[in-house]
């Protein structure tokens, strides 16, 4: 197994999405694994909204994207 085998590229952002009929929701410091080097916000903010399943979205900002290489910290 080579020394890189366990490191993953990761995407760490601040987020804020608002909602159509009123409220909002944000997350900082979020990290979510990406394939390849980089991911664009669209992409990005498509994700979290699908996959939060969330409805009535307004907005999405992303904010503070940063691409790190970084070994899973899995916890058996």
């Amino acid at each position: 197994m080579s020394a890189r085998a366990g490191v993953q590229k990761r995407v760490v952002f601040d987020f804020e999405i608002d909602f159509s009929n009123g409220g909002g929701l944000q997350g900082q410091e979020f990290r979510l694994d990406i394939e390849g080097d980089d991911i664009a916000d669209m992409e990005l903010a498509d994700y979290i909204v699908n996959d939060m399943r969330l409805l009535m979205v307004g907005a999405v900002r992303i904010r503070n994207k940063r691409i790190i290489e970084e070994a899973h910290k899995r916890i058996a």
